[in-house]
């Protein structure tokens, strides 16, 4: 493991990737003693300095959702990190890249809870009961971690689990009005269908990695809240995007469309 100095001083390489506008290169090759635990307490360096200057929690995202995935980044599990109200885009926004890391797209069921939900032992019931209602959402991922130079479990980790922004769609859905385990999602870019996938390819259900992720929080002594927005992970591989490409999130089971363009 790392000291708290070494912690800090890549806190510090990430944060200012925002000043420089350049990535930087693996941390697991940088600092060939780096750790899960280390990852994990980096990310949450960056999360309670974007705190102290008034920023909020908005929810959580789960990554990694697929054993494929799993597979590429030498995980064993998926990952994960908290959400900030300044990533959340209005549906229809226009998207600079240049203001962005590398982005991608996926696409993703959001839950939003009903009811405070804390681990452990939470289980596919309490997830249910604990849901106000579901959305369908794009995830922008983005690296300030350079992924070309070959990304490990652990610098994604460190690396806010890649989030970026989310865009929410605004046609909500109750879990007993669909079957959140049989939607089918379609990621268009410019017209054409690049991706297809279904939501059962999220650890067999999105149920499953919410409750998956409300017991992992669990061991850092936080959890869901009332209104809390949870991303529960992409059912298709990630896309890269550029400057004119259009992007649309296509749901079956009555959720709709969402909608973002790159500019």
């Amino acid at each position: 493991m790392l000291s708290e100095q070494t912690r800090q001083s890549i806190f510090e390489e990430i944060a200012n990737v925002y000043e420089t506008r350049r990535q930087i290169p693996p941390l697991t090759t940088t600092y060939p003693l780096i750790r899960i635990e280390d990852a994990y307490a980096i990310q949450q360096r960056f999360i309670d300095q974007k705190l102290s200057t008034g920023a909020r929690v908005t929810g959580y995202k789960v990554g990694l959702t697929s054993k494929a995935m799993q597979q590429l980044a030498g995980a064993t599990e998926p990952d994960f990190s908290a959400m900030l109200d300044y990533m959340h885009i209005a549906e229809a926004s226009e998207i600079r890249t240049s203001d962005c890391f590398d982005p991608m797209v996926e696409i993703e069921i959001a839950f939003v809870m009903k009811k405070a939900l804390r681990g452990p032992n939470v289980t596919a019931v309490d997830v249910i009961r604990a849901t106000d209602f579901v959305l369908p959402a794009i995830e922008m991922v983005e690296f300030r971690i350079n992924r070309s130079q070959g990304l490990s479990f652990i610098d994604t980790v460190a690396d806010l689990a890649a989030i970026g922004g989310v865009i929410v769609g605004s046609n909500p859905r109750r879990l007993d009005q669909i079957d959140v385990r049989d939607i089918s999602g379609e990621l268009v870019r410019n017209g054409d269908v690049i991706e297809k996938g279904l939501s059962s390819a999220v650890l067999g259900s999105p149920v499953t990695s919410v409750a998956w992720l409300a017991n992992k929080l669990s061991a850092f002594g936080v959890g869901f809240e009332p209104g809390e927005l949870v991303l529960s992970g992409s059912f298709v591989r990630a896309a890269p995007v550029k400057p004119g490409d259009k992007i649309v999130a296509r749901f079956s089971g009555g959720l709709g469309d969402v909608a973002v363009d790159f500019v």
